[in-house]
């Protein structure tokens, strides 16, 4: 599920398909018509929209969808579970290790040990809950030791990577 803030409306998707907003299902629709512009259809009404800005870093979108702007703010399963645990991943200055937030399964190292990422370059997948988890860089690191192996299964606050 992902889920987005729109205002003072919560919009939450679930697989592309079922959407719903301020908790009522609602059928929406997105066609890509150029580049930057697509068709929105909700619940049979078609607007005109336009992408203004990606801010991937901050997953933010903002759209202007009929002459009007709208800040879209994104969050992924991963930040929802983050959420659900406390945990504000936009707090924390000093990255040292990447722990896991849940049990699960390690399905695909993509970080290699030495290797400088950027913030939000992705470093692992881990599957929980019958879901894949991207779990990205909060901020610039090296990846100084990685603790895990592919198949690996974790449990809740285990280390995965120790940063520099």
């Amino acid at each position: 599920m992902y889920k987005a803030s729109i205002g003072s409306h919560d919009v939450q998707v679930v697989t592309g398909k079922d959407a719903s907003v301020n908790g009522v299902p609602v059928d929406i629709e997105f066609v890509k018509c150029a580049t930057n512009s697509f068709k929105m259809r909700m619940n049979g009404v078609e607007k005109d929209a336009d992408l203004v800005k990606l801010d991937k870093e901050n997953k933010l979108v903002i759209v202007r969808i009929e002459g009007k702007k709208f800040a879209v703010q994104i969050k992924e399963p991963v930040d929802l579970m983050l959420d659900t645990l406390g945990i504000n991943s936009k707090s924390t200055k000093k990255v040292n290790n990447l722990k896991a937030p849940m049990p699960g399964l390690v399905i695909k190292i993509l970080a290699e040990q030495g290797k400088h990422y950027k913030a939000g370059d992705a470093l692992m997948i881990l599957e929980a809950m019958k879901m894949e988890n991207v779990f990205k860089a909060a901020a610039d690191v090296t990846i100084k030791a990685i603790e895990i192996t592919e198949r690996q299964t974790v449990e809740k606050g285990q280390i995965l990577m120790v940063f520099e």
